[in-house]
């Protein structure tokens, strides 16, 4: 198994971590790691990953390729650019065509560069093995091997995505962006969806291709949901943290990239007066820009459930940075350096295990903060609806909660009517229940 270290690191005043592999460089994301991408047809054999069937006799199940193919959205990222909607938006953007550009495909096909293509690889495959397992030039011959016979810390290994941290990493490169290719509100403003993510609900509720039996567990250990939950909140606070250091302080712009900010802040109709203060965005002005907090907000619960108590500090810093986007970009600076200071403590009490007491502090702080109204934005609610749903699942009472969950469901189910007061009331319904 790989081996890995982090690293602490300075930016624009700003702390992040920087996950570093057994080698001792920076682990490089599949797009980046300079292997060849041999394409989706190499693992498509029969005796490797293409049977019909699920087998019982290997590690695996070696229909993988089977479910990704038949089952799988990640199968017809590529197919998307050839819609009329995304034909649409590359007229607006000035493109040619959605297909061709460098800026669709690169998170809606294996976008390596030409010299890294092998003979079979095939850029209409989409979002394939290699998009999320890495090059397989140098370990596809050796990852059949048994575990005895590969080389300890080999440096050509697949992507480690059995690794939460990793696996969120991966996930978040597309679905929320990095510092090389991000969503702009200039791609948004042409049609492209808003980007919404959250690690464990979308995973569950992608077509799995491995099964989590006794031998999953022992060779790439048994996470508990919620446990995933936390690492994908950190890893997408951490993201989040690095998005917004390249792209409002580095960057030398007249107007910052909006689409880093809150959407509904601004897509509403005129004549709704919703403006109302908040607790995560207490300070704000009214017609104030405020920041995304969707990835961010949740480190609040997750404190609490940790510490057993409200974290006042973190809260401080959500509210600093929303209030510093209408100061200096020396007070925005400082108010993410402190931000991610907190971050960094949270990271460094999280246990590997949570406690089920931890679990059910977490999902209590969620739904008593939904009660208050602490979710206005509807990214917000979205957010904290997956955790509950998830947790409520994780501590079986799921079954007895499902009025409650349904009615905060209908609730977002029309982005452009949601109502915060009525999301409030479905979770003080549900904080009664709990």
């Amino acid at each position: 198994m790989i081996k890995f270290q982090t690293l602490a690191w300075a930016v624009g005043g700003a702390m992040f971590l920087v996950v570093f592999g057994a080698s001792g460089f920076p682990l490089a994301l599949p797009d980046q790691d300079g292997q060849q991408h041999l394409g989706v047809a190499t693992c498509a054999s029969s005796v490797c990953h293409g049977s019909a069937l699920e087998r019982n006799s290997t590690l695996v199940l070696q229909n993988e390729f089977v479910t990704w193919s038949r089952h799988d959205r990640h199968r017809n990222a590529y197919n998307t650019l050839l819609n009329t909607d995304s034909q649409r938006i590359a007229r607006k953007l000035g493109l040619e065509n959605a297909h061709e550009a460098q800026v669709c495909l690169d998170c809606h096909a294996d976008n390596v560069s030409v010299e890294l293509r092998g003979t079979r690889f095939d850029l209409t495959d989409g979002v394939g093995c290699e998009s999320c397992h890495g090059g397989s030039e140098e370990w596809i011959a050796s990852h059949v091997l048994p575990a005895s016979k590969r080389v300890e810390g080999a440096l050509a290994q697949p992507y480690p995505t059995s690794e939460p941290k990793d696996l969120a990493r991966v996930c978040l490169s597309c679905h929320l962006g990095t510092e090389d290719k991000f969503t702009t509100h200039r791609i948004m403003g042409a049609g492209h969806p808003r980007l919404s993510f959250e690690l464990v609900t979308f995973l569950e509720l992608m077509p799995p291709h491995w099964e989590k039996d006794e031998d999953y567990k022992a060779r790439k250990g048994d996470s508990n949901l919620v446990n995933l939950w936390v690492v994908g909140q950190l890893m997408s606070a951490q993201e989040m943290l690095a998005l917004l250091d390249s792209h409002l302080i580095r960057e030398e712009k007249l107007v910052p990239e909006i689409a880093l900010f809150d959407c509904h802040a601004c897509h509403h109709a005129m004549s709704e007066k919703r403006w109302k203060p908040f607790a995560l965005a207490k300070g704000a002005e009214p017609g104030s820009l405020r920041i995304n907090l969707a990835p961010l907000a949740f480190l609040l619960p997750i404190a609490e459930g940790l510490l057993g108590s409200p974290n006042p500090e973190m809260l401080q810093a959500l509210r600093a940075l929303n209030t510093a986007v209408s100061e200096s970009k020396a007070d925005f600076t400082l108010a993410l350096n402190t931000l991610s200071i907190e971050l960094e403590t949270v990271r460094a009490i999280a246990p590997e295990v949570l406690t089920e007491q931890q679990r059910i502090a977490m999902l209590k702080a969620i739904a008593r903060n939904a009660s208050r109204g602490h979710y206005r934005d509807y990214s917000l609610a979205e957010q904290a609806l997956m955790a509950m749903n998830l947790m409520l699942e994780d501590s079986g009472r799921w079954a007895s909660t499902r009025a409650e969950i349904q009615a905060l469901f209908d609730t977002l189910k029309h982005e452009d009517h949601y109502s915060p007061e009525s999301f409030a009331t479905a979770a003080t319904r549900l904080k009664e229940v709990l």
